[in-house]
């Protein structure tokens, strides 16, 4: 089944469409995981993977039933070194044993042999004599489109050898994606819009059963206004947008992502949901050692949210 389907029809069995990311910040995990992660393994970066993966495993154990998806951000992993890898790599196998989809933001980017590389690390599979295996074999991976088509063209063979997606930077969500994503480019479209006709033609010939390229778009929840210029574009890709909760996405923006049959984009937040029991909202209710169900309650709280905006969008009132 095509990528983009099992997306689609996680997000229908859980009425949800919305990812958790998962960027663990050291400083923000409960103090309890950390002694106890110390305490085994020392003040090392074994200890402060073992305390993330234990802080994940919570979160997924709490929020699972709820969610389509994950999206874990390797770079708050990658600080760890190897033991950070290893934290990433039991994450994205443990949200599988959950039957979770794991959307893997790399943000990759390379010339065409590097970005093969990258490519067979995340969603394909390497071989070492006679033996192919998977890496991390995840489910979707995101790509830095601006080196070409040719950086681009590894992941979608992969895509289409091992039934994977990937979600093309279009219109990131920080302040300052304007420098460059913003310029106006030839034809008097900005470059951000010379992406998405691309991301359109590189996902062309890998539509699923939903109508749904697995070559999907990045456009992020702070550019309302650039979210229903990109939809139009993007006809047939799915979008991912960031930016929902701590960056100030609000549901009434992010819905216009989506096209009126309720489907065609997936919202992530991360530290208002992993985080939640830090936030004003829940900090009251949730004490640290519950910090698990809070980033449930946050789940919910936002799914109700969000498809309360979706009814008003399918009803034309949006």
């Amino acid at each position: 089944m095509n990528a983009i389907d099992k997306l689609i029809e996680k997000i229908k069995q859980k009425n949800n469409p919305t990812v958790v990311g998962l960027d663990p910040r050291l400083d923000k995990i409960p103090e309890f995981i950390k002694k106890d992660s110390f305490a085994k393994f020392g003040t090392t970066e074994k200890g402060a993977a073992e305390a993330i993966i234990q802080f994940n495993k919570k979160i997924l154990d709490s929020v699972a039933e709820y969610i389509p998806a994950i999206k874990p951000q390797i770079a708050f992993y990658e600080i760890f070194g190897e033991e950070g890898i290893r934290a990433f790599r039991e994450t994205c196998n443990y949200a599988k044993e959950k039957d979770l989809l794991v959307i893997g933001d790399i943000k990759r980017g390379d010339i065409d042999s590097t970005a093969e590389a990258y490519s067979t690390a995340y969603l394909g599979k390497r071989k070492i004599g006679y033996k192919e295996e998977s890496i991390f074999d995840i489910d979707f991976v995101t790509v830095n489109p601006y080196l070409g088509t040719d950086s681009i063209r590894p992941f979608v063979e992969d895509c289409h050898k091992y039934d994977k997606g990937i979600f093309i930077l279009v219109k990131t969500s920080n302040k300052s994606s304007g420098d460059i994503q913003d310029i106006l480019a030839f034809g008097g479209k900005f470059l951000y819009e010379h992406v998405a006709e691309m991301v359109t033609k590189w996902g062309k010939d890998i539509v699923g059963q939903n109508g749904y390229s697995a070559v999907g778009a990045v456009v992020g929840a702070t550019y309302p206004e650039q979210i229903s210029a990109l939809r139009t574009i993007l006809k047939q890709a799915y979008i991912l947008v960031p930016g929902y909760g701590a960056q100030g996405g609000r549901a009434a923006d992010v819905v216009k992502a989506f096209k009126n049959d309720g489907l065609g984009a997936i919202i992530n937040a991360s530290r208002s949901i992993t985080f939640a029991y830090q936030s004003d909202k829940w900090k009251t209710m949730y004490s640290e050692d519950r910090f698990d169900i809070a980033a449930r309650a946050e789940v919910i709280r936002m799914r109700d949210e969000l498809n309360k905006e979706l009814a008003r969008k399918m009803a034309g009132r949006v």
